[in-house]
């Protein structure tokens, strides 16, 4: 049976899930081989396939394991015990902030979600339905109790925040004028802004 940590004490699926990371941002997922990955990691062909069944589920996971933690946040802003407006801003923030944090993560997927299977394609794209439907959810509650205005459909709401955030890849640099909060929170305000009666 494979070891689940190295000497170094990093266990060997995020010694994987490193390699790959830093493989697919530098190369790209299609020009990077399993091999590549293993080596990079030091570990065998072996090991990758006894954590990872394909190259396919290291892309998979290099996007699940960011979208599991924006959605428990999510679920824990949408379930907070504060009004509406304030949950949608901070679950609007957060999204931003997680993106910049993971922000190769973010990239490779975008570039490369073409390259998963059907059946993982089908699962990526019900997570992200099940976390794009909770943040809706928060837009449809202030809408019905009049904090927010009904002139906009929810939907195009949430499309136009999660556009802003699919973009960030693009332009956002750690070295630039502003911090990932900043822009976090102008992306919020103009998302509440546009929301205003």
């Amino acid at each position: 049976m494979a070891r689940t940590t190295e000497p170094n004490g990093t266990p060997v699926p995020q010694r994987l899930l490193a390699a790959a990371t830093r493989l697919f941002a530098e190369r790209g997922y299609d020009r990077t081989s399993v091999q590549e990955i293993v080596e990079a990691a030091g570990v065998t062909k072996g090991a990758l396939y006894h954590y990872f069944g394909s190259k396919d589920d290291l892309l998979h996971e290099v996007y699940a394991r960011v979208l599991r933690v924006q959605q428990e946040r999510l679920d824990a802003f949408a379930d907070a015990d504060a009004p509406v407006e304030q949950r949608l801003r901070d679950a609007a923030a957060d999204v931003v902030v997680t993106t910049i944090e993971n922000l190769d993560d973010a990239s490779i997927f975008f570039r490369s979600m073409h390259h998963l299977g059907p059946e993982k394609d089908k699962q990526v794209r019900a997570e992200r339905r099940r976390y794009h439907e909770r943040f809706r959810a928060l837009v449809e509650e202030g809408q019905r109790s009049g904090v927010f205005s009904e002139a906009t459909p929810a939907d195009l709401v949430v499309d136009y925040h999660f556009g802003s955030v699919h973009h960030l890849s693009t332009w956002y640099r750690p070295n630039g004028p502003l911090t990932p909060q900043q822009v976090a929170d102008h992306l919020a305000d103009l998302l509440l802004r546009a929301l205003r009666p």
